[in-house]
């Protein structure tokens, strides 16, 4: 282990000189490029959801290019994202590999990476695939896609999210670390609450959409998936700036950091009922905790502002998105219902019935809505909502699928038609499914709403796993579906000894000794507070979790076994590991 004024690493492989975690046990990450590629397809292939992507690139070539990045840093390059494993949704280019849109008749084969691609790969990303979407980007379900339904990631009869639906769950899933999405009226947001974890909206043109297949040219941005929020937030400045072609590039003019007693704003009751069984508590739970780090609340009407979010669906808004792909279907109607999504079909192509006449009465009303809403909102530095109002299952969609994608943006349509930065971060659980939250604020108040998020992201939890949750082990899935994150090989002070159990599959248990101890290896994950209740309440007897001592004297959770199953259990210490010990057995 190296010392904490050396590195401080997240996730996966971050360079060196790269800062960007604040738990208080700082591990560096052991794991090679090479390794992390290898690890992505591996859980590609244990998760078995090829809902998720599109189009995947072929293993070797992604090991080849990790290969590369390795023998870049050895020589002493310094890459701020060296090794992070990335998915890109499909309406983004990425050199080489078609870009779909989510139809196969409108692919093409892009020759540059989208700008946003190409800052990423220039960090140091790995890119192992496209992922699918809502056609065009046209809606907040996960469900409208010729490449099949994206399932949730916690739970299959329920939707993802969409539209950026297969970036989540790739994401949820711990394929990737991070994964790229669009979002016009919430594609970027309502995902990630469904599937617990962030998702970064940048304020519009920040991050150019050069190279992106528009949906609403004028409202779309570049968005950020990753299970942690200091990696999406490195993630988005990395993308950030102008790129001289986009002509809706704007140059960052970063808001001020908080102040000692922020104040944040929260709907008043009647905008928030509706919500799914239990969201309203938890909602208020998260107000609750903000209140108690300091945040002053206040409630605030946002009428103006729902009464606007309806606008971009229910006005002649619509009508962009029949300018970016309306002359395509409409040459291909002879697709719709097969290649062609059926109701996708239906709202773009029924943007070409808005005259110019209606669209000028509905920005005019747009402005005076947002004025008004605006100025309820003074003098406070973000607006706290849920990020969505409920989590149908497939079946609910597939009833009723334009009334029940319309219940997915009351809380994010608003935002990119007023010019807002959001954030969208998980808030716990309830009912077994991800609860999220979303603030909102001014443009270029992305760096304020992050820091705010901080107080809301309950503190990850490091965890020490010797057995049969290590990486390639059977209940490694169980670190992933929990949200953890690889973080360490490391070894225990030389105070334990290690005893192989008779169970199914085989385990092993660790215990504590006052002599005759030895160093037994083992690995760190990284899981988010709600992600560790949730595995440490499915561990079955005579697992438990205690504190254990490593080599370097830091203390983390680890897994402890009673004494009682230790009786008669064999000593397999000598080993000095479980995976020592199990090709012991296969020798």
């Amino acid at each position: 282990m190296i010392s904490q004024s050396t590195v401080i690493s997240t996730s996966t492989v971050i360079s060196t000189s790269t800062v960007i975690s604040t738990s208080t046990v700082f591990f560096a990450s052991t794991v090679s490029a090479l390794t992390r590629v290898a690890d992505a397809y591996e859980r590609m292939r244990a998760v078995d959801r090829p809902e998720v992507w599109i189009t995947v690139r072929d293993e070797a070539e992604v090991r080849a290019e990790a290969e590369a990045l390795d023998a870049r840093v050895a020589a002493g390059e310094h890459l701020p994202l060296y090794g992070v494993v990335a998915a890109v949704k499909d309406n983004i280019d990425v050199a080489g590999v078609p870009t779909t849109a989510g139809s196969r008749a409108y692919s093409y084969n892009p020759v540059e990476d989208a700008p946003a691609v190409a800052r990423l790969r220039k960090a140091g990303v790995i890119v192992i695939g496209k992922t699918n979407l809502d056609q065009f980007a046209t809606g907040l379900v996960g469900t409208r896609s010729p490449f099949g339904a994206v399932r949730g990631a916690w739970d299959p009869t329920r939707i993802s999210g969409g539209s950026s639906s297969g970036s989540a769950v790739a994401t949820a899933l711990g394929i990737v670390d991070i994964a790229l999405g669009t979002d016009t009226a919430g594609s970027g947001r309502v995902p990630a609450a469904l599937c617990g974890i962030v998702g970064v909206k940048p304020t519009v043109g920040l991050v150019p959409t050069t190279g992106v297949v528009p949906a609403c040219r004028t409202l779309d941005c570049v968005t950020v998936f990753a299970r942690e929020l200091r990696l999406a937030r490195q993630a988005a400045e990395v993308m950030g700036g102008p790129d001289g072609v986009d002509p809706l590039g704007r140059i960052d003019q970063p808001a001020a950091p908080l102040d000692a007693a922020p104040v944040v704003a929260i709907p008043t009751p009647e905008h928030l009922e509706g919500l799914a069984e239990g969201w309203a508590d938890a909602f208020a739970r998260v107000v609750a905790s903000l209140a108690a780090s300091g945040v002053q609340i206040v409630e605030v009407d946002i009428a103006p502002l729902l009464e606007a979010a309806s606008l971009l669906y229910g006005g002649a808004f619509v009508a962009e998105r029949t300018a970016a792909v309306g002359d395509f279907i409409d040459t291909h109607r002879d697709l719709i219902g097969t290649d062609i999504d059926s109701t996708v079909a239906q709202i773009v192509l029924g943007g070409a019935e808005a005259k110019a006449s209606e669209y000028f009465r509905d920005r005019e009303r747009l402005e005076r809505l947002g004025l008004e809403g605006l100025r309820r909102l003074e003098g406070t530095v973000a607006l706290l909502t849920p990020t969505t109002t409920w989590h149908p299952t497939l079946d609910e969609v597939a009833a009723d699928p334009i009334g029940a994608n319309s219940k997915m943006g009351k809380y994010t349509n608003f935002a990119n038609l007023l010019d807002r930065s959001a954030l969208a971060v998980p808030a716990g659980v309830v009912g077994g499914l991800p609860f999220g939250v979303m603030l909102t604020g001014a443009p270029f108040a992305d760096r304020t709403l992050a820091q705010l998020a901080e107080r809301i992201i309950a503190p990850d939890v490091d965890l020490l796993v010797v057995g049969a949750h290590l990486r390639g082990q059977p209940l490694n899935h169980q670190l992933i579906a929990a949200g953890g994150s690889f973080m360490a090989e490391v070894k225990t002070a030389p105070d334990y000894r290690l005893y192989a159990l008779a169970t199914t599959p085989p385990k092993p248990g660790l215990a504590r000794v006052a002599e005759g101890g030895a160093a037994i290896a083992g690995e760190v994950w990284r899981l988010p507070a709600a992600g560790f209740g949730r595995f440490v309440a499915s561990l079955p007897a005579p697992m438990g979790i205690g504190s254990t001592v490593l080599d370097d004297g830091h203390t983390v959770s680890g897994f402890m076994c009673e004494t009682v199953a230790l009786q008669g259990a064999e000593d397999i210490t000598a080993h000095g590991g479980w995976r020592a010990y199990r090709q012991s057995l296969a020798s």
